[in-house]
């Protein structure tokens, strides 16, 4: 008993990393249960047993590779009182981090649309919970704060790092510099 639950184990395993690399390669939208069944050299019943269904997968997916490569820890922000040392230090960790995975993630955030809604959902819930981290006691002006909660939000985005540092060609120095600058300037308007 205990060897063949190993076995299914091992196959599981082997779906989950089989669905990383497709993910992380050509992107979830180019990603079938058969792609995924073939990359693990396993039949597409056998992927549909493990996984009933794209939500259950793209969960152990996500699950996986963040478990490989854990995101910076953004409870510790919230400790560093001065908004403008808070958010250099986020996000020159959070840049760093966008910069050694970038490769990996751009697939997955281009092809955002064609994940599953949870997928989808979970991903918006990261990004609001890291840029919550990066304002957390600071009020700022307008609505409450809408308009520095939302400024924190873009700038923590993978999106706002790719396009500040690939296609404007900043290096992550300067991206941060440019987004703390930002975020001051909202945070205390003239």
């Amino acid at each position: 008993m205990r060897r063949r639950a190993d076995l299914v184990e091992q196959t599981r395993q082997r779906i989950i990393e089989a669905t990383v690399r497709l993910h992380t390669t050509i992107g979830p939208a180019n990603t079938s249960i058969a792609s995924v069944a073939e990359e693990a050299d396993v039949t597409r019943l056998t992927v549909y047993r493990h996984f009933g269904d794209l939500d259950v997968l793209f969960e152990a997916c996500r699950g996986h590779w963040r478990a490989q490569n854990p995101p910076p820890d953004a409870s510790a922000w919230r400790e560093i009182p001065n908004l403008e040392a808070r958010a250099r230090e986020a996000l020159g960790c959070l840049y760093a981090w966008y910069r050694e995975h970038g490769d990996e993630l751009s697939p997955i955030y281009r092809d955002m649309t064609a994940m599953p809604l949870s997928a989808q959902e979970t991903m918006a819930a990261e990004n609001r919970s890291l840029g919550e981290a990066l304002v957390a006691g600071y009020a700022g002006p307008g609505s409450g704060g809408r308009e520095l909660r939302a400024v924190a939000r873009h700038l923590v985005g993978f999106g706002t790092w790719r396009s500040l540092a690939i296609q404007q060609g900043l290096d992550d120095r300067e991206a941060v510099d440019v987004a703390v600058r930002f975020l001051a300037a909202v945070a205390e308007p003239q």
